[in-house]
């Protein structure tokens, strides 16, 4: 039996990320602004936030980091405005699913997964609250229910790429390394993986590969050859 690691954004959701991040933003400065966040400041205090978790040191949660950046920019204030952010979640972030694509094959391939005996976790990066990320995977045509655990920023203490992010997972799910696949889209934040000895899967539907890795080097291709992949490992 393999523990099988799925990416989300990119993988099991298809997207263009720079178009999810301009709508994502847009809707949630609009939503704000009314509070006392200014629109033209708050994509780049935002970014600060994202950057202050992807360098969590694992002191504190990747929720605590990123609104204690928040508190350090606009002062207390935010802490009385949280319900304002988890609404906008809750509401206005659902219209960001129409620039987000559905493949069938993901949810289909999640379900062949299971229905071989095998243990399926979603490993999203953790940078988003646990209410976001349970509506990307609903995005996707699935649900929170179809993973035994996933990541958020309210249960992680490291981001991808660190490979402490992957470390502490496989603690949370009682595995070694050796008994994963790691799925993703991203070379630099998900083959990553390899490093730690787990098998890993490129997903090319929507790759990114920002440092233009050789990527012949990794097992490569779609949901099919994914699905191919796995029925050939050895059972462990």
């Amino acid at each position: 039996m393999l523990t099988i690691l799925f990416d989300l954004d990119g993988t099991l959701l298809p997207m263009d990320q720079d178009v999810f991040v301009r709508d994502y933003f847009g809707h949630l400065a609009k939503k704000v602004a009314p509070f006392g966040y200014d629109p033209k400041d708050l994509p780049a205090n935002l970014w600060k936030g994202v950057a202050a978790m992807v360098m969590n040191d694992g002191r504190c949660s990747n929720e605590e980091v990123f609104w204690n950046v928040f508190k350090k920019i606009y002062g207390k204030k935010v802490e009385e405005d949280k319900p304002v952010f988890d609404d906008f979640y809750a509401n206005e972030f659902q219209e960001t699913a129409k620039v987000c694509g559905r493949n069938p094959k993901a949810g289909a391939c999640v379900k062949a997964c299971k229905a071989m005996g095998h243990r399926v976790v979603l490993a999203t990066n953790p940078i988003f609250p646990a209410i976001a990320t349970e509506s990307r995977i609903r995005w996707a045509g699935l649900e929170p229910s179809d993973f035994e655990y996933y990541t958020t920023y309210e249960n992680s203490r490291f981001s991808k790429p660190n490979l402490k992010y992957y470390e502490e997972l496989l603690q949370k799910i009682g595995v070694e390394a050796g008994e994963c696949l790691m799925v993703g889209n991203d070379v630099s934040e998900d083959m990553v993986a390899e490093k730690l000895g787990m098998k890993v899967f490129l997903l090319t539907d929507s790759m990114i590969n920002k440092e233009g890795a050789d990527i012949e080097r990794y097992p490569h291709g779609d949901f099919d050859d994914l699905l191919t992949y796995i029925k050939e490992q050895k059972r462990i």
